[in-house]
């Protein structure tokens, strides 16, 4: 490993510990999505109010129950949204749907199938097919809150199953950090728009696409434009994007003599942290600041853009976000095929990761170029190739990294 390369558990831990969450903002719960509360929730009342069925079915005693074969007398029905007249007597049941309250002297509820309903005066009888445990299907007052006690605590990520706990209160909004701003510069002569494309030229696919990577991230991305290959109009696009919260370049980071970020980045006041990481593809990373904005120099190869974007961005987004665990978590597969190469660089292998025979096998794709947006589009998952290793053999362990820029990520 060339010793000026930072590993990817090392160019991480950098751009981690410089990442602190957005100032907070007053959002509708529908926009809260995906960021981390501000503050911490305390519960308004308790959750749900009341004993209520967990099925539709019968309420009954315990001491009715003991044993299969009982036959009790139906005196009610209750109807979720409604409340139960009475309590329950020695013999007697109660016809109960999902939801409803369970009435008083009621321990527990049996399910409509593991009955049998007998006519008779009144609402019949019931017979049941089965013993009855203490607490069957009966859903606790309080369950999932109660009045007072802290329902999320400050820097919980909100999830669908949070912010239902939240509406669950009676609550509409919360207070989460705002969404990072994400300035998106592409550098290159040869570049030009979807729109604009004439022979000679290549369109510009870094841009757009991690444009919507960042938006997937929860960012809101802001295409700056494409600097030709001048230092004047490399500084004229990337002095304004320093005022967002986050600027993504693409391309410029070497030192030819027409890749002039590095010196926008020294006249600009952009102080860099490192430049390259030893991964193979996404190699020629920069990681820079100016103040709080956090500066990332992607490679213009459009997959290494996207691996980077995956490994370091993203997570720095989460970060920005209120999230703790932002990387991204493997999961345990088998290779495929064997897989041979150098020590020195950590390769992440694009995969088809497939479930056969109760375990998860991972194919490469055909082809590993790092210059074609279709290297990329069948990838599911990143397979990581260790930097120091030199031969994976087939059906040997291996650690997938799930990547959020397919169709069915989010």
């Amino acid at each position: 490993m060339d010793p000026a390369l930072l590993s990817v558990t090392e160019a991480q831990t950098r751009i981690l510990a410089v990442c602190e969450p957005l100032s907070p903002e007053w959002v509708p719960l529908e926009e809260a999505l995906g960021r981390a509360l501000a503050e911490p929730v305390v519960a308004r009342f308790t959750q749900p109010p009341w004993d209520n069925s967990a099925m539709d079915g019968y309420a009954v005693r315990a001491v009715d129950t003991e044993s299969a074969g009982a036959r009790l007398r139906v005196v009610e029905a209750i109807y979720a949204g409604q409340t139960p007249t009475r309590a329950l007597g020695l013999g007697e049941a109660a016809r109960i749907m999902t939801g409803a309250p369970v009435p008083e002297g009621a321990t527990a509820v049996v399910m409509q199938e593991r009955t049998r309903r007998h006519n008779g005066p009144g609402l019949g009888e019931v017979e049941l097919l089965d013993a009855v445990p203490q607490d069957a299907n009966v859903r606790r007052a309080g369950e999932d809150a109660k009045a007072g006690e802290l329902l999320l605590a400050e820097g919980t990520p909100l999830g669908i199953p949070e912010i239902g706990l939240l509406w669950g209160q009676g609550l509409t909004g919360a207070s989460v950090p705002r969404r990072p701003q994400v300035a998106i510069l592409a550098t290159g002569d040869e570049l030009c728009r979807p729109d604009a494309h004439r022979a000679g030229l290549i369109v510009d696919t870094n841009s757009p696409s991690l444009a919507v990577a960042v938006r997937r991230a929860g960012g809101v991305p802001h295409l700056v434009g494409i600097a030709r290959d001048t230092l004047q109009d490399v500084e004229r696009l990337l002095a304004p994007a320093l005022a967002s919260d986050v600027v993504l370049t693409s391309a410029g980071m070497s030192v030819g003599e027409k890749d002039f970020v590095r010196r926008a980045f020294d006249s600009l006041g952009v102080q860099s942290d490192f430049w390259g990481v030893a991964i193979r593809p996404g190699k020629p990373l920069a990681f820079a600041r100016r103040g709080r904005t956090l500066v990332f120099g992607l490679p213009g190869n459009p997959t290494s853009s996207l691996v980077d974007f995956e490994l370091f961005v993203r997570p720095a987004l989460r970060r920005l976000l209120g999230q703790s665990d932002v990387l991204p978590v493997p999961v345990v597969a088998r290779s495929a095929v064997e897989l041979r190469k150098r020590a020195g660089l950590a390769h992440f292998v694009r995969v088809q990761a497939t479930f056969k025979e109760g375990e998860l096998w991972a194919e490469p794709l055909a082809t590993q170029t790092s210059g074609a947006v279709r290297s990329a589009s069948a990838a599911t998952h990143l397979l990581h190739f260790p930097m120091e290793a030199i031969s994976l053999g087939r059906g040997e362990a291996v650690q997938l990294f799930p990547v959020s820029w397919g169709p069915s990520a989010t």
